[in-house]
């Protein structure tokens, strides 16, 4: 019996280890930016803006949203950079004749701050204002658009400003059960200890907005069944586009005019909306 009861308080104190660290580190695993010596070069229009709490912000903005049909707000993921992700910006305007503004996030790309479920609330809420208040797009005329991380910042977005249309690639239903995987045990408490409350799935159930989702069938980092899961709880679904051999950042590469006739259905669909 004594052997079991040291058993057992081993086993208690290694889950409230991992609880604690679980409670400590869960901004560090979501938003893991990138440090380089110095910020890649980007070809295209940097706007600085400042969040409500004084936190400078910048964003890549392609193309001109005054000509275009629109204008696409483009979330990136939690280990990426607005200016690797510029280069796609690019090509989105050139396929579609869409604006795309990439934001960047706080703690990223040389930005001071410290990344976290509400700052990117807050800083999201930041980028529509620029894009309303100093780009003059109208509401009507504004498409959401996010990768892994950035498809919940764009979900969330999108329940305070209703866009045109929501793309989501490689989306994850929620922040608890993406903490399954590693970190099972503490799901059990995860409703304690969450400061990160993601929940895709949950949201786009209750957004009248078009729900666009598009996965890699073989992505490591977030499961396809996520994906699927996310496109068939929309209250208004979009179509869904599963791309065999693709796996979490490659979608685009591999599935190549496939990928960019989904999008530009997509954002049509946006510019049939909006009249």
């Amino acid at each position: 019996m004594r052997v079991l009861a040291y058993v057992l308080i081993a086993i208690a104190g290694a889950y409230a280890v991992m609880l604690l660290a679980a409670w400590r580190m869960q901004e560090r695993i979501v938003w893991q930016p990138p440090r380089l010596a110095q910020y890649p070069s980007v070809d295209a229009k940097r706007l600085e803006y400042a969040s409500d709490d004084g936190q400078a912000l910048f964003a890549f903005l392609a193309g001109d949203p005054a000509r275009a049909p629109g204008l696409l707000i483009a979330y990136h993921g939690n280990a990426d950079l607005a200016a690797w992700f510029a280069p796609w910006a690019s090509e989105v305007e050139r396929t579609t004749g869409w604006a795309v503004l990439v934001p960047e996030y706080r703690g990223y790309g040389g930005l001071s701050g410290s990344p976290d479920y509400l700052s990117s609330q807050r800083d999201a809420r930041a980028t529509y204002r620029l894009a309303r208040e100093q780009l003059g797009v109208d509401s009507t005329r504004i498409a959401l658009y996010g990768h892994s991380l950035g498809s919940a910042i764009a979900t969330e977005l999108a329940v305070d400003h209703a866009p045109a249309v929501l793309i989501l690639e490689a989306p994850f239903t929620s922040a608890r059960e993406m903490a399954r995987g590693p970190l099972a045990p503490v799901t059990l408490l995860w409703g304690v200890i969450a400061r990160v409350h993601f929940d895709t799935r949950s949201k786009v159930a209750e957004l009248e907005v078009p729900a666009w989702v598009v996965h890699g069938e073989r992505d490591g980092v977030v499961p396809v069944r996520m994906g699927r899961a996310v496109h068939a709880a929309a209250r208004v679904p979009g179509e869904l586009l599963i791309v065999r051999g693709a796996g979490h950042n490659d979608v685009s590469d591999l599935a190549g005019d496939t990928y960019w006739s989904w999008l530009r259905r997509a954002l049509e669909s946006a510019s049939i909306r909006a009249r």
